[in-house]
Protein backbone atom coordinates (compact mmCIF):
# COMPACT_ATOMS: atom_id res chain seq x y z
CA UNK A 1 0.00 0.00 0.00
CA UNK A 2 2.95 2.29 1.03
CA UNK A 3 4.54 1.63 -2.25
CA UNK A 4 1.61 2.67 -4.52
CA UNK A 5 0.50 6.01 -2.46
CA UNK A 6 4.30 6.82 -3.33
CA UNK A 7 3.56 5.87 -6.77
CA UNK A 8 0.76 7.87 -7.31
CA UNK A 9 2.24 10.87 -5.42
CA UNK A 10 5.31 10.99 -7.64
CA UNK A 11 2.81 10.69 -10.12
CA UNK A 12 1.00 13.77 -9.39
CA UNK A 13 4.63 15.78 -9.40
CA UNK A 14 5.06 14.54 -12.82
CA UNK A 15 1.50 15.43 -14.36
CA UNK A 16 2.35 19.04 -12.96
CA UNK A 17 5.83 19.20 -14.11
CA UNK A 18 4.72 17.74 -17.36
CA UNK A 19 1.69 21.18 -17.51
CA UNK A 20 3.73 23.62 -16.23
CA UNK A 21 6.51 22.86 -18.88
CA UNK A 22 4.08 23.34 -21.88
CA UNK A 23 1.99 25.79 -20.66
CA UNK A 24 5.45 27.98 -19.82
CA UNK A 25 6.68 26.91 -23.25
CA UNK A 26 3.96 28.06 -24.70
CA UNK A 27 3.28 31.23 -22.89
CA UNK A 28 6.29 33.18 -23.82
CA UNK A 29 6.81 31.85 -27.36
CA UNK A 30 5.81 33.94 -30.75
CA UNK A 31 3.61 32.11 -32.86
CA UNK A 32 5.34 28.58 -33.60
CA UNK A 33 5.91 27.06 -37.04
CA UNK A 34 3.68 24.26 -38.18
CA UNK A 35 4.99 21.42 -36.19
CA UNK A 36 6.78 18.63 -38.26
CA UNK A 37 5.13 15.13 -37.98
CA UNK A 38 6.74 11.85 -38.27
CA UNK A 39 5.94 8.33 -38.57
CA UNK A 40 7.88 5.02 -38.29
CA UNK A 41 8.19 1.97 -40.16
CA UNK A 42 5.97 0.38 -37.28
CA UNK A 43 2.87 3.05 -37.87
CA UNK A 44 4.21 4.78 -34.23
CA UNK A 45 3.50 8.66 -35.27
CA UNK A 46 5.21 11.67 -33.60
CA UNK A 47 3.90 15.40 -33.26
CA UNK A 48 6.74 17.75 -33.03
CA UNK A 49 4.76 20.48 -30.26
CA UNK A 50 8.35 21.82 -29.58
CA UNK A 51 12.00 21.61 -30.20
CA UNK A 52 15.53 23.52 -30.53
CA UNK A 53 13.92 25.71 -33.53
CA UNK A 54 10.59 26.96 -31.61
CA UNK A 55 11.97 27.42 -27.87
CA UNK A 56 15.24 28.88 -29.05
CA UNK A 57 17.23 25.91 -26.98
CA UNK A 58 17.99 22.72 -26.49
CA UNK A 59 16.79 22.36 -22.45
CA UNK A 60 13.63 20.55 -23.64
CA UNK A 61 11.58 18.39 -26.28
CA UNK A 62 7.93 17.83 -26.39
CA UNK A 63 5.77 15.96 -28.87
CA UNK A 64 2.74 14.35 -29.18
CA UNK A 65 3.13 10.35 -29.77
CA UNK A 66 0.65 7.82 -31.31
CA UNK A 67 0.92 4.48 -30.83
CA UNK A 68 -0.38 2.01 -32.85
CA UNK A 69 -2.92 -0.65 -31.41
CA UNK A 70 -0.88 -4.06 -30.68
CA UNK A 71 3.22 -1.84 -30.93
CA UNK A 72 6.03 -2.40 -29.15
CA UNK A 73 8.64 -0.37 -29.31
CA UNK A 74 11.38 -3.07 -28.33
CA UNK A 75 13.51 -2.20 -25.27
CA UNK A 76 16.19 0.77 -25.69
CA UNK A 77 17.37 3.93 -24.02
CA UNK A 78 17.64 7.25 -24.80
CA UNK A 79 20.48 9.83 -24.17
CA UNK A 80 17.81 12.14 -21.82
CA UNK A 81 15.13 11.74 -19.36
CA UNK A 82 11.33 10.04 -21.33
CA UNK A 83 8.37 11.20 -19.48
CA UNK A 84 5.22 10.17 -20.62
CA UNK A 85 2.07 11.99 -20.29
CA UNK A 86 -1.32 9.64 -21.41
CA UNK A 87 -3.57 11.36 -23.27
CA UNK A 88 -5.90 8.35 -24.27
CA UNK A 89 -5.35 4.71 -24.39
CA UNK A 90 -3.56 2.15 -21.97
CA UNK A 91 0.43 1.94 -22.34
CA UNK A 92 2.44 -0.58 -20.73
CA UNK A 93 5.47 1.39 -19.78
CA UNK A 94 8.34 -0.76 -18.82
CA UNK A 95 11.66 0.82 -16.78
CA UNK A 96 14.10 -2.17 -16.34
CA UNK A 97 12.17 -5.18 -16.54
CA UNK A 98 9.48 -3.64 -14.27
CA UNK A 99 5.85 -2.77 -15.59
CA UNK A 100 3.56 -0.13 -15.09
CA UNK A 101 0.32 0.12 -17.07
CA UNK A 102 -0.64 3.73 -17.69
CA UNK A 103 -3.76 4.88 -18.23
CA UNK A 104 -5.40 8.65 -19.36
CA UNK A 105 -3.90 11.01 -17.02
CA UNK A 106 -1.09 9.15 -15.49
CA UNK A 107 2.58 9.52 -16.15
CA UNK A 108 5.62 7.34 -16.62
CA UNK A 109 9.25 8.92 -17.03
CA UNK A 110 12.87 6.88 -17.74
CA UNK A 111 15.93 7.93 -17.20
CA UNK A 112 19.66 7.52 -18.92
CA UNK A 113 20.95 4.58 -18.98
CA UNK A 114 17.85 2.87 -17.72
CA UNK A 115 15.95 -0.08 -20.44
CA UNK A 116 12.62 0.96 -21.36
CA UNK A 117 9.79 -0.14 -23.78
CA UNK A 118 6.28 0.99 -24.67
CA UNK A 119 4.12 -1.63 -25.34
CA UNK A 120 0.00 -1.46 -26.49
CA UNK A 121 -1.88 -4.13 -25.00
CA UNK A 122 -5.19 -3.22 -26.12
CA UNK A 123 -6.66 -3.06 -29.34
CA UNK A 124 -7.22 0.76 -29.52
CA UNK A 125 -4.27 3.20 -30.00
CA UNK A 126 -2.41 5.14 -27.33
CA UNK A 127 -2.10 9.09 -27.44
CA UNK A 128 0.78 10.52 -24.95
CA UNK A 129 2.38 13.67 -24.22
CA UNK A 130 6.17 13.00 -24.58
CA UNK A 131 8.73 15.25 -22.79
CA UNK A 132 12.89 15.11 -23.41
CA UNK A 133 14.65 16.71 -20.78
CA UNK A 134 17.52 17.73 -22.13
CA UNK A 135 16.43 17.90 -26.09
CA UNK A 136 17.93 15.72 -29.13
CA UNK A 137 15.76 12.95 -28.79
CA UNK A 138 13.36 13.79 -31.09
CA UNK A 139 15.63 14.36 -33.64
CA UNK A 140 17.60 11.34 -32.85
CA UNK A 141 14.88 9.22 -33.08
CA UNK A 142 13.30 10.45 -36.13
CA UNK A 143 16.24 10.45 -38.20
CA UNK A 144 15.36 6.62 -38.79
CA UNK A 145 11.51 7.54 -39.26
CA UNK A 146 9.32 9.29 -42.91
CA UNK A 147 8.75 13.32 -42.19
CA UNK A 148 5.13 13.67 -43.04
CA UNK A 149 3.98 16.48 -45.29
Amino acid sequence: MRLQISVHKQLRSWRALAVLTCLGAGASSPAAPQAASYVSPGGTTLRILLDKASLGGAEVEVGEITFQAGADSGEHVHGATEIFYVLSGELEHVVNGKSLTLGPGMIGHVRPPDAVRHRVPGRAPVKALVIWAPGGEAERITSRWRRQE
